[in-house]
């Protein structure tokens, strides 16, 4: 299998309070932005989750570098968090309104993480998507965002994504299709926590 489960050592160590006092932020305006302009799709995550888990993951091995990117970004939340943990983080986010919000979180916090609007399907990866299937909120729709990013997909050592059931799929076999042996994968999956997966082998070659 390309894609091999496993599990960060957890640290007990409370979240630090300038992270709560950011989560808290961060929270206050993710509410406002639903009650003035709503998404489709765009659900929160546990934050307080994530901060403990990518922690865990930057204090170990399993990760074969520092380069991070977040997903269907959306208020680009966990690539902040992942800037305060020394990750190089970026966001991927298909909404324009959204990715103005995530780079003004993140100005305001003083965090250098970079947004930019767009899909995070690579270039020539659509059919493979569409041929899966048909999906909630997943789209290809939008700019091809790595090259706004100046990355390509394998650059990227962690991933960050929200699949909804129907595209928990989907979202594998990107990854499994397009990330750097090695690369690590974590999608949040409400109340059944984070699942983290690496990327063991490459896939036979892309047609």
């Amino acid at each position: 299998m390309p894609l091999l489960d496993f599990q960060p050592p957890h640290s007990p160590a409370p979240v630090p309070q300038d992270v709560v006092r950011f989560i808290a932020e961060a929270d206050r305006r993710i509410e406002r932005f639903h009650e003035d302009c709503r998404v489709p799709g765009f659900v929160a995550s546990d934050y307080a989750l994530a901060y403990r888990f990518l922690r865990d993951l930057a204090a170990g091995t399993e990760a074969r570098g520092r380069r991070f990117c977040e997903w269907g970004s959306g208020l680009g939340v966990v690539a902040c968090l992942a800037a305060m943990l020394d990750f190089d983080a970026c966001g991927i986010e298909i909404e324009a309104d959204l990715v103005d919000e995530a780079r003004r979180l993140a100005d305001d916090f003083e965090l250098p993480v970079e947004f930019v609007c767009g899909s995070f399907v690579p270039r020539g990866a659509e059919k493979r998507v569409y041929s899966a299937g048909t999906y909630s909120w997943f789209t290809t729709d939008g700019d091809h965002a790595y090259e706004d990013l100046g990355l390509d997909p394998d650059d990227l050592d962690v991933v960050f994504a929200y699949p909804w059931p129907d595209e928990e799929a989907v979202t594998a076999d990107l990854f499994e299709w397009y990330a750097g042996t090695g690369a690590v994968l974590a999608t949040y999956h409400g109340t059944d926590g984070i699942r983290f997966r690496r990327k063991t082998a490459a896939r036979r070659p892309r047609r």
